[in-house]
């Protein structure tokens, strides 16, 4: 039900968006709205799963049907539900996690928000070979990843200080996408931090 939904985008807010639908208003949970500035007010097309619970339903929205595969698998781990898998998705190259997985690297895992050792094993418990036969792992991602980078640690350390400085998460996640590709992979926190703030001043 729901596979994708095509439509006018007219809303980003902090944790969704908002699709017009021949005039029906869809609101679409995606792991980071802001990804898609640059087509608000124009056609788009989500790639969704329709979650069900008790006390909801919920629509949650993809950018292609790789992170929607993914999120499905993540639903499937023992103690990851739907918040902990868009955590996870909001800051995931998807052949740098699968490679994780299959190397077993729980330090890698545990510096996705709310993941802990115990859930990191758990990831690597149940999706261990499993993920390489939808997603291809190339030889280039196991060399790259084959421990944590410094820039993801590096990149949380800025992020904090944002925050400390007093940024709200919507101010910070509306220049994530463009904060991640404008720095170097040897870039320092402080670098970062410079590079963000430059980002921010311009909004």
């Amino acid at each position: 039900m729901f596979a994708y939904i095509r439509g006018q985008l007219v809303s980003i807010q902090d944790e969704s968006i908002v699709m017009d639908v021949n005039g029906l208003g869809y609101e679409v949970i995606c792991p980071n709205p802001f990804i898609y500035q640059d087509s608000l007010n124009k056609e788009l097309l989500i790639h969704t799963y329709f979650h069900v619970r008790e006390d909801a339903q919920l629509l949650y929205g993809f950018k292609n049907e790789d992170q929607k595969y993914l999120f499905t698998r993540l639903l499937s781990v023992s103690g990851i539900g739907p918040k902990g898998a868009l955590a996870i998705l909001a800051g995931v190259n998807i052949p740098e996690f699968v490679a994780a997985v299959e190397r077993e690297d729980d330090k890698f895992l545990t510096s996705f928000p709310g993941v802990g050792k115990k859930t990191a094993r758990q990831i690597i418990l149940d999706l261990k070979g499993k993920l390489t036969n939808t997603f291809t792992v190339s030889v280039d991602a196991e060399e790259n990843y084959a421990s944590p980078t410094t820039e993801r640690v590096e990149l949380k350390e800025a992020l904090e200080a944002l925050k400390a400085l007093g940024y709200m998460d919507r101010e910070i996640k509306s220049i994530l996408p463009q904060l991640k590709k404008g720095i170097e992979q040897s870039a320092n926190t402080d670098e970062i931090i410079r590079k963000a703030l430059s980002l921010l001043m311009k909004k």
